[in-house]
């Protein structure tokens, strides 16, 4: 919902009190994300709990620009520029979630590590535990056990976006590119533009001008597969069986590619 008073306007969040650390971590990340002085973001204000409701309150930005007029160019200069943030270790200073699914941001020295335990092995063992063991289970398991030799790169801890489809991307009305709702964590970058490619709503001129910024190592097709297996694992396991085949199908074709 809006606040607004004569000379400002703010967009509040609710949800149950029990809540409140995932509008905390939501914070922390606008924040860091804010502090890069890269793509914009809303500015937070304040998390608290009123009564049964927990609240965060971050600046409105109206939304509704015209897609097409350079924005697209902007974001992926932006993106890399945030991406250019870096820390010594891959993960997080605290935990958060993606949707409503908690995420460990446990943090690694070394990335493969990383995304085996904190990533795939966690939605893996929660699939299991909502229903979806057998084949997946096994499947998944030998590709933790092989997925090594799919990430041959050393990347280096960028700070990301997390959760970057293109409901979580928008243009302000004055035509600057917006993103919003993080699950921030220093990771892999092509981890965030793997996730763009998911679902959809970034053009062209994103990856054009992303990869003029910052070009993508070799071997990011075989890795996007890699790192959107993780979404939509939680998909499944946020919204139901719908998402299984194309879980194990991921899962398959990233076997195919280890011998």
């Amino acid at each position: 919902m809006l606040l607004a008073d004569d000379d400002s306007c703010w967009f509040v969040k609710l949800n149950r009190a029990e809540l409140l650390d995932m509008f905390e971590a939501e914070a922390d990340g606008l924040a860091a994300m804010a502090a890069s002085a890269s793509i914009r973001v809303p500015i937070p204000l304040c998390t608290g709990t009123a009564g049964a409701q927990a609240y965060i309150v971050m600046e409105h930005i109206a939304l509704g620009g015209r897609s097409g007029s350079g924005s697209g160019t902007v974001a992926g200069e932006q993106l890399a520029a945030m991406h250019r943030t870096t820390a010594s270790l891959f993960g997080w200073h605290r935990d958060n979630t993606i949707g409503s699914t908690f995420q460990s941001n446990r943090q690694h020295a070394d990335w493969i590590d990383f995304w085996r335990r904190e990533r795939l092995a966690f939605q893996l063992d929660l699939a299991a535990r909502n229903g979806h063991g057998g084949r997946l289970a096994k499947r998944g398991e030998r590709l933790l056990e092989r997925f090594p030799a799919l990430i041959d790169h050393a990347p280096m801890p960028s700070l990301l976006h997390g959760d970057l489809w293109g409901g979580n991307f928008g243009i302000a009305k004055d035509g600057v590119p917006v993103i919003f709702d993080p699950a921030c964590y220093f990771g892999d970058r092509e981890a965030d533009i793997a996730m763009t490619e998911l679902f959809g709503g970034f053009g062209a001129d994103f990856y054009t001008a992303y990869q003029a910024a910052w070009p993508l190592d070799d071997g990011y097709r075989i890795r996007k597969t890699l790192y959107n297996l993780y979404h939509i694992l939680n998909h499944l396991n946020l919204f139901g069986s719908g998402y299984l085949s194309q879980a194990e199908g991921m899962i398959d074709r990233l076997l195919s590619e280890t011998g």
